[in-house]
């Protein structure tokens, strides 16, 4: 497929004004598709849009929605108008999501859990419900729901994103099975360690940083281009017999073990990490 061999396709990418969201929206909207993205941050979906277009062309098909995946009447509306930019709707790539506080499941904060498990799994499911029926009417109907590494590989202390991730995928594999006889692809992305503005937080003189070298073969991080590769791939008629599929983009962490937090942890007491409640005093 050429570079705007998607000039046909009608596009939304949720959690698009940063990240791997924004490196998926650039490259398909450099591969000539009609992309709508979406956010809760218009300040950075403006940026999103405007840096696209400049790295681009001033024909780039290109725009923004305020949505929060969590409210069904902003998926639902943020889906139709990406059907009517894109004369229809042809891919979703649903990478809207994030972690939340990090601590013992014995201590997990039971409204932000709850937060987690909604941002990542409610939200794909809201866009797998609201899109299913315009991806039905495209002879080329493909969902992408953004997972991690972290779903089917230990990350310590993560609380509900690896809960959160892990649902994502069951989502996938069931609606790529209930929707197959419709001609919708559904597959997930399993992205490690990427350079994005989240991670940059993390020192590379961390033992968490060090612990994610050591557990990578390919001894470095990846870039949200590299995910968006992928996407791009998933999305386009070149992957018309992948469906129900969770591909890792990782460079061989899942091979490992996962990355160690324990040094970010150091409110907790050692004690208190492995079961123990906290004292009064």
């Amino acid at each position: 497929m050429t570079k705007d061999g998607m000039h046909d396709y009608g596009i939304l990418v949720t959690g698009g004004g940063t990240g791997i969201g924004k490196a998926c929206a650039a490259n398909l909207a450099q591969s000539g598709a009609s992309v709508t993205i979406c956010g809760r941050t218009e300040e950075n979906l403006v940026k999103a849009v405007d840096g696209i277009i400049s790295e681009t062309s001033s024909k780039t098909r290109i725009q923004y929605k305020i949505c929060d995946v969590t409210n069904e009447n902003q998926v639902r509306d943020v889906v139709e108008e990406a059907a009517e930019f894109g004369n229809g709707l042809d891919g979703v790539v649903a990478n809207a999501g994030g972690g939340g506080g990090m601590a013992p499941y014995h201590l997990q904060d039971l409204d932000e859990f709850t937060r987690v498990l909604h941002l990542n799994v409610l939200g794909t499911m809201l866009c797998v419900k609201h899109s299913v029926p315009f991806l039905k009417e495209s002879d080329k109907g493909s969902f992408v729901g953004m997972s991690s590494i972290a779903s089917h590989l230990t990350h310590l202390w993560f609380g509900a994103y690896p809960a959160a991730k892990a649902g994502i995928e069951a989502i996938m594999r069931n609606a790529a099975d209930e929707f197959g006889p419709a001609n919708i692809r559904f597959n997930a992305i399993r992205p490690g360690f990427i350079a994005t503005e989240i991670m940059e937080a993390i020192p590379k003189n961390s033992e968490v940083y060090e612990s994610y070298i050591t557990n990578t073969p390919l001894g470095d991080v990846g870039e949200p281009k590299d995910v968006a590769a992928l996407a791009r791939f998933l999305i386009s008629s070149e992957s018309r017999w992948i469906t129900g599929q969770c591909i890792n983009v990782d460079g061989g962490h899942s091979l490992r073990r996962g990355p160690q937090f324990t040094q970010f942890l150091a409110n907790f007491s050692h004690d208190q990490l492995y079961g123990e409640l906290p004292t009064d005093d």
